[in-house]
């Protein structure tokens, strides 16, 4: 056998890491638009149950530091974001912080609703008509910890679905027709489309187009505060607020 020296390279500038349901089919293609290609992502799987309760959202606090603990061990990352919006309002950003930091070595952690308070900060805006595809008690959780963050959702409206493997599946033309009707109403200034597993990203653009006003999705969100986070660019063209804040 032959034994070769080698160099080392420094790791990449910017780490990223991604804690996503294991029933998420979509959150991982987004991200892959969402930011630059240079920009290091790691992902990590956290198992999550067939229907969506505030339960089955509330196990998941059980796994997440063995979720995180499957990030490579060399590497400290900038920021990690716990994917799962209504898993964030159940158990609480804070919460959600701490289960990762145990097994994680991270600078920063956030989430999809930390991420929507965060920029609806930066745009000014306080009012948001909500689209949820789960059903009330869920979805109650979310209202409220926005409103605990200054976000109050006047305006609500759900798919009502209680099993996680319909969301990926609720077609686009649903979901705009929806988002069109709830942020017509004058009383918001924006729209949240919840939920990471909800295919929004390519609907963004038609509905701001439709109601005049900025629409975010839970990918969107999470996606740019963590480049906020991190110190990293975003891929341009992905809403009008992600783009001036």
């Amino acid at each position: 056998m032959t034994v070769f020296s080698f160099d080392l390279d420094t790791p990449d500038p910017v780490r990223l890491g991604l804690i996503i349901l294991q029933a998420d089919e979509t959150i991982e293609r987004d991200f892959r638009r969402l930011l630059p290609m240079e920009t290091a992502v790691h992902v990590s799987r956290v198992p999550s149950g067939l229907e969506v309760t505030q339960e089955t959202l509330l196990a998941m606090q059980a796994h997440l530091p063995a979720a995180a603990g499957l990030f490579p061990d060399a590497l400290r990352f900038d920021a990690v974001g716990y994917a799962c919006t209504s898993g964030a309002s159940v158990i609480g950003s804070a919460r959600v912080a701490e289960l990762v930091r145990a097994g994680a070595n991270v600078e920063a952690i956030t989430d999809p609703v930390q991420a929507l308070i965060a920029a609806c900060r930066a745009g000014g805006i306080t009012r948001l008509a909500l689209l949820s595809p789960y059903v009330e008690d869920v979805s109650d959780m979310l209202r409220q910890r926005l409103a605990g963050g200054g976000v109050d959702t006047p305006v609500f409206g759900s798919f009502n679905v209680a099993e996680e493997s319909k969301v990926a599946r609720i077609a686009p033309a649903s979901v705009i027709d929806a988002a069109t009707r709830l942020g017509a109403d004058p009383s918001v200034e924006a729209v949240f489309l919840s939920c990471t597993n909800l295919r929004t990203l390519d609907l963004l653009e038609e509905v701001e187009v439709r109601i005049g006003k900025p629409v975010f999705s839970s990918n969107q969100v999470l996606a740019w505060h963590l480049c906020k986070l991190a110190g990293a660019p975003m891929a341009p063209g992905f809403g009008q607020l992600m783009a001036q804040a």
